[in-house]
């Protein structure tokens, strides 16, 4: 078999409806602090580091994926339901400890993946293939004041933002749980194509995109 650079953890061909998916948040599911002090205080060096040669960057929240899990009945792709474990993080962390010329070391030996990256930001990501009206595909030329390849062709999507559905924080989160909203489906909502990642990647507003 071919090796490959990535691994497919999930595969729906036919796609989710929004309630075949459903979402944990819990502290549970956040990143483990590293017990090396010295490679752990790397995350604030390297931020600065990048911060000090791009001014344009800043912090802010992010989903932190912790994995999920499947219930599938009688085999059928309609009966698939998908649990996402989401915890929190942060940009600066991801910045420290992914991109970090040391990420090997924030690694523990294990076939688990969720354990091996127990120490790393793991924010969770959305993207999106999206075709126009004229049968053309969208693509997109990222600003070279990002911090994750700068200049590189994408297509639309990002990082969803926590604050946006009321979950900068975890206290916050379960407020939103108790009350009268959902929590979950705002989660959801926030990173589903359509959502404000795709409006923001597009630097445009809902008025001028659809996105059916």
């Amino acid at each position: 078999m071919e090796e490959t650079n990535y691994e497919l953890v999930l595969s729906c061909p036919t796609g989710l409806s929004p309630s075949q998916v459903s979402v944990v948040f819990d502290p549970s599911y956040d990143r483990i602090a590293h017990p090396d002090i010295e490679l752990e205080n790397s995350i604030s060096e390297i931020w600065d580091q990048r911060v000090q040669k791009n001014a344009s960057m800043f912090n802010g929240k992010k989903f932190r994926y912790g994995g999920h899990t499947l219930c599938k009945r009688d085999g059928s792709q309609q009966d698939f339901h998908v649990c996402l474990h989401l915890g929190l993080t942060d940009y600066r962390t991801f910045v420290g400890t992914n991109l970090n010329p040391l990420w090997e070391k924030f690694l523990v030996p294990s076939e688990d993946d969720l354990i091996r990256c127990q120490h790393t930001s793991c924010p969770l990501g959305n993207g999106a293939i999206l075709e126009t009206s004229d049968k053309k595909i969208v693509v997109l030329q990222r600003s070279y004041n990002v911090g994750e390849f700068p200049g590189h062709v994408v297509f639309p999507g990002g990082h969803p933002e926590p604050e946006e559905v009321g979950a900068a924080s975890h206290q916050m989160g379960e407020r939103l749980t108790n009350s009268e909203h959902n929590n979950s489906k705002g989660i959801i909502s926030s990173f589903l194509p359509g959502g404000n990642c795709f409006v923001f990647s597009l630097s445009n507003s809902r008025a001028y995109l659809r996105v059916d």
